[in-house]
């Protein structure tokens, strides 16, 4: 059977997501806790939603892990609750569920939305919040920064903002990108939402944006990038430490799972 997990965790300690021989990963420890529960390769097949980077967070992740039938009958009313027990205290599998056999969680996923929590406050960021909030040494407008995700609405080529893979596409729709300001706090958060996102694009969006919120570039100047073909080194990537996976969406409709998961594999996957 295949079962679905909703995974929360504090990137800071981690090297990422992906398994990586001699680094700390969560992918990594949450493969280890199941082997010690579920014993050496009985659980196949993790697959998560989105692969985020070093020192990236998560509220809202999804994974996907197969397991034979007997051992979900076996463990399932209570593996959420021994997870809880030897998994680190920086990521928890918050839901475990059974899932549609043709459920996947990366190309099943119709968007992915992420949170990116900066503050301009002279005294930076809140000493609880530091891990997750980027202290910006410049006061930001939010108008200005409005005015910036603007031009980045909608299907671009967003090479000038990413890390490019050999043979894979830059081509990604953003649904959603936006900034308010929390007031209580001074925060201003950015919520950024696509069908996906190659690597470091949202970092790489943020970082644009924000020279054009404190007024060094005008608000046109990220959106006149979407004209390269290549990375723009005018383009700062921002640090992971503000960014945070917070939520992944899944097609309702019975049956449509599949045909989302074989839509995404004709696009993402390189041809052979």
């Amino acid at each position: 059977m295949r079962a679905r997990l909703d995974i929360a965790y504090d990137g800071t300690d981690f090297s990422g997501w992906a398994v990586q021989p001699e680094r700390r990963t969560v992918a990594g420890s949450i493969l280890a806790v199941l082997e010690q529960v579920l014993g050496a390769g009985v659980a196949t097949g993790l697959t998560v939603a989105g692969r985020t980077d070093a020192g990236v967070h998560a509220t809202g992740q999804v994974a996907h892990v197969d397991l034979p039938d007997p051992v979900w009958a076996a463990t399932g009313p209570t593996l959420l609750r021994r997870l809880a027990g030897l998994l680190p205290g920086d990521v928890r599998v918050t839901a475990l569920a059974e899932a549609p056999p043709e459920f996947d969680a990366r190309f099943s996923a119709t968007f992915r939305r992420y949170e990116y929590r900066v503050t301009d406050a002279p005294w930076g960021a809140e000493p609880l919040r530091r891990r997750d909030t980027l202290a910006w040494p410049r006061s930001l407008d939010l108008e200005r920064l409005n005015a910036a995700a603007e031009g980045l609405h909608g299907e671009h080529d967003f090479a000038a903002f990413c890390k490019r893979k050999e043979n894979a596409t830059t081509v990604r729709e953003v649904t959603r990108l936006e900034w308010h300001r929390v007031v209580a706090d001074g925060v201003l958060v950015a919520t950024v939402q696509a069908d996906a996102f190659c690597q470091a694009m949202v970092r790489s969006l943020v970082g644009a944006m924000l020279v054009a919120g404190d007024g060094r570039r005008p608000p046109e100047w990220p959106a006149s990038q979407l004209t390269r073909r290549e990375r723009s080194s005018a383009v700062t990537v921002a640090p992971p430490h503000g960014l945070a996976l917070v939520a992944v969406g899944y097609p309702e409709e019975p049956g449509a799972l599949a045909a989302r998961a074989n839509a995404t594999r004709r696009l993402r996957t390189p041809a052979s």
